[in-house]
């Protein structure tokens, strides 16, 4: 199968004012870029954008790269929110612990919503002064703008999607600030607002017919198609929106204009890697055929740039992000389930043996000498026994098409018993693919939960450590019908899995809907004086 190649990427800036006032610093670019090689080495002048800046597409692609360069800066942060909540992935790193144990304040580092909204304050510049260069630039013709147009709405859409998953209601912010006169009082939208803007952005990009399918391969470097928004990536989080929002019928139109061949019949469309063996190629080297959206990195000389996955997740004792014993119970049994189906039993097999996980032992196959199995996505090389690579440049994955087959099936699910059989052939889809049998399940002599119980666990299996977990426990939760059975279930799913704290807290602190929601960082509180703080944290520090 052809892969996109990993190659040198992304974007320099410095940083901007912090906080929610958005008082958004862009930089100009040294000199001109003529080619996408020159638009990856970004060097600032360090010098504030205001509505004089706007005079060339050059201009328009240095505030775009910048977004992209931020929302690399918050990858950090997308890891920690969508995981240590979960049961799947735990920490000691004291900040992160707050969270993951249910004791956070809003003074707490990892509630800092900054760089998330560095990128929508991006996106706003873009989305107000890019249309004004036409004016000013004879070659920045109505189809480039249009083009970077769906890159800020993408960019912007995708961080308020993910701002509601963690806060709920936040400030919407959808103009750009650009000068000391602009009023920085915000008051929090409600999450149907929020919802509201994050589908009209998709569908406003979309109405353009502008957003690409693939970017041009400049210079030989095919990252751009997978790190840039597409519009694949726009139908991905659309999907995504409509699922949080129940809007079952919209989600699986959204993954339809992915997963079908016959309406979307291009070359380059994202395609799902049905072959076990191939799983690893996802993350390494990255930019697959699967993948539909990637933050990148490039650890070359001339870049530099580094995630840190190395301390987060080492292969030792010292890993920031280690699996809880819960999640080493499933791995272990989906494993034997796995090598049980294989030939090859010292390859790889789908996403388990060396590929979601490894471990010190001299023999992995004898787990009563394991002591500890380790995140390996983000470490593993090409060589299935190798070390880990020696680059600190995986890719952090947004959206991938084995997780549109997903939401599909889940919205299936939702939608009634006359659509089970479609998604339990959905949810048989990804486990083939994994080495596994299929589900065990009669539709015509099952219920809801037990469906719903088989795709977040495919789900948690499949994106062990990227960022989904909790979010996957808190659409189950949303799902009661008002007989508190699905809440249960996820309150049970967190305390099952958490480790590092009392059963009876978390129970305790779960009661509270406003207690699955992180508060409003204190430091915006302080500033912005109509903001109010998510209730269950109070107003205090």
């Amino acid at each position: 199968m052809e892969r996109c190649r990993k190659h040198t990427k992304l974007f320099v800036a410095q940083n901007p004012a912090s906080r929610l006032r958005l008082m958004i610093c862009v930089f100009l670019l040294a000199g001109m870029m003529s080619s996408c090689n020159d638009w990856l080495d970004i060097l600032p002048n360090n010098e504030q954008v205001t509505d004089n800046y706007w005079k060339s597409k050059e201009d328009v692609e240095a505030v775009i790269a910048s977004g992209y360069y931020y929302l690399r800066q918050a990858v950090p942060s997308f890891i920690i929110w969508g995981e240590v909540r979960g049961g799947t992935i735990y920490t000691t790193n004291t900040a992160a612990a707050y969270l993951q144990n249910f004791n956070i304040t809003p003074s707490n580092t990892v509630c800092n919503y900054a760089s998330v909204y560095k990128v929508i304050g991006m996106a706003n510049s873009v989305l107000k002064y890019a249309p004004s260069v036409m004016t000013e630039d004879d070659t920045y013709y109505a189809s480039i703008m249009n083009s970077h147009l769906c890159e800020a709405y993408f960019l912007r859409a995708y961080c308020y999607l993910l701002l509601v998953k963690n806060y709920r209601d936040v400030p919407l912010v959808i103009e750009a600030y650009v000068n000391d006169d602009a009023e920085y009082s915000t008051p929090k939208s409600t999450e149907a607002e929020i919802i509201a803007q994050v589908k009209q952005d998709v569908k406003d990009a979309i109405a353009t017919g502008a957003a690409k399918t693939e970017y041009e391969d400049t210079d030989g470097l095919y990252w751009t198609s997978k790190g840039r928004a597409t519009r694949w990536a726009l139908y991905a989080l659309m999907a995504d929106a409509c699922l949080w929002n129940h809007d079952y019928d919209e989600c699986i139109q959204y993954c339809n204009y992915i997963l079908d061949v016959e309406e979307n019949d291009f070359s380059n469309r994202p395609r799902f890697i049905s072959n076990p063996s191939q799983w690893f190629e996802i993350f390494y080297p990255g930019n697959s055929n699967e993948s539909i959206f990637e933050v990148q990195w490039e650890s070359s000389s001339k870049y530099a740039q580094s995630n840190n996955y190395g301390s987060l997740f080492a292969i030792n004792a010292s890993s920031v992000y280690k699996y809880t014993d819960y999640a080493v119970g499933k791995l272990i049994e989906e494993t034997d389930e796995a090598l049980a189906n294989t030939v090859d039993r010292e390859g790889r097999i789908g996403r388990m043996l060396y590929c979601s996980y490894k471990s010190l032992a001299t023999n992995q196959l004898d787990y009563a000498k394991q002591s500890q199995l380790f995140v390996w996505k983000y470490k593993g090389t090409d060589v299935v026994a190798g070390d880990p690579r020696p680059q600190e440049d995986a890719n952090f994955i947004l959206y991938r098409v084995a997780e549109i087959i997903l939401m599909k099936a889940e919205a299936l699910i939702m939608k009634g018993e006359s659509s089970w059989a479609s998604a339990v052939e959905l949810i048989n889809t990804i486990r083939r693919r994994a080495s596994l049998n299929d589900l065990d399940i009669v539709v015509e002599e099952t219920d809801e939960r037990t469906m719903l119980e088989a795709v977040m666990h495919e789900r948690e299996m499949e994106f062990l450590a990227e960022g989904k977990r909790w979010y996957d426990l808190l659409r189950v939760a949303r799902y009661d019908h008002g007989d508190g059975v699905y809440r249960q279930w996820f309150v049970d799913e967190v305390v099952e899995g958490n480790q590092t704290t009392k059963d009876e807290w978390i129970r305790s602190v779960l009661l509270d809907e406003n207690a699955w929601y992180m508060p409003i960082p204190y430091s915006e509180i302080e500033i912005n004086p109509v903001l109010v703080q998510n209730p269950y944290y109070g107003t205090t520090k």
